[in-house]
């Protein structure tokens, strides 16, 4: 049984339950593009799926554990859960001549290292789009999962992987279909995390991806998406059916910020 391979804030391993039973019945095709950890299409396991990101280094990892996940597991037992080392390591994209020199394989293999050390399994990038998360000074990090690697490149090789913004899925779109849409959340306020890229996300962007909907509910698909709880969100999609789960809230700068809180999932079709 394959899992998320790497953690992803915002990720949505505690609300598979929630999402599972407000899926549609019947879907053909299954599309996400903002992939992220992949939490509900790992616990799908859905044929012919299409997944896609903007972030160039998870869409290659994805890549690599689908085509060639034993010479990743061989490059992952390379590293050391040291902290000298893993600013080391972190420090390869400072340089833009020694990153390009890295592989695919090497890439990847630092990605799912850096995160599973580094602080709070975030992924954060400044506007030069370089890591900045510091060292975790975990014990015993786990970042060589050798089965579930194994297990996550089964269902990968029945799945097409894209990079790229969320409007390429637009053509390969069919009545029938299934899109689920986990983008960066509208900040609640300031201190909100939403650096996932150096491009950003923002209104404009929400608004297309609000277009990008529509588009799917004329042509007979069908759309599930998540999104922050908030006037904004909440008066964009008044058109569609707007429902309201609980989630843990895990990275705030303070401690009131953190707990329990509403998050919206939308839909355009009728559940049970």
């Amino acid at each position: 049984m394959c899992k998320p391979v790497i953690k992803w804030v915002g990720g949505k391993r505690q609300l598979i339950e929630d999402l599972t039973n407000l899926l549609p019945k019947k879907y053909n095709r299954y599309f996400e593009p903002f992939i992220g950890g992949g939490a509900l299409f790992f616990s799908l396991k859905h044929k012919n799926s299409f997944i896609n990101d903007y972030n160039h280094e998870l869409t290659n990892l994805y890549l690599c554990i689908k085509n060639n996940p034993t010479e990743l597991i061989k490059d992952l037992s390379k590293h050391k859960n040291d902290e000298e080392y893993y600013y080391y390591i972190r420090a390869l994209d400072r340089d833009e001549k020694i990153y390009s020199k890295l592989s695919d394989i090497q890439k990847a293999s630092r990605f799912i290292y850096m995160n599973k050390t580094g602080f709070n399994g975030l992924y954060r990038v400044n506007k030069k789009g370089q890591h900045n998360v510091p060292y975790g000074r975990y014990k015993n990090p786990n970042w060589i999962d050798e089965e579930n690697i194994n297990e996550c490149s089964k269902l990968l090789e029945q799945t097409e992987i894209g990079t790229g913004d969320f409007e390429a899925i637009k053509p390969l779109i069919k009545k029938g279909d299934f899109v689920y849409f986990d983008p960066p959340y509208v900040p609640l306020n300031d201190t909100s995390f939403t650096s996932y890229t150096k491009k950003g996300f923002d209104i404009e962007t929400q608004e297309r991806l609000k277009d990008m909907c529509d588009y799917i509910d004329k042509m007979g698909a069908y759309f599930m998406l998540s999104n922050s709880y908030n006037d904004y969100i909440l008066d964009l999609y008044k058109d569609y059916d707007i429902k309201t789960v609980l989630a843990n809230r895990a990275v705030n700068c303070k401690a009131t910020g953190r707990g329990k809180i509403k998050e919206v999932v939308v839909i355009n079709y009728k559940v049970g």
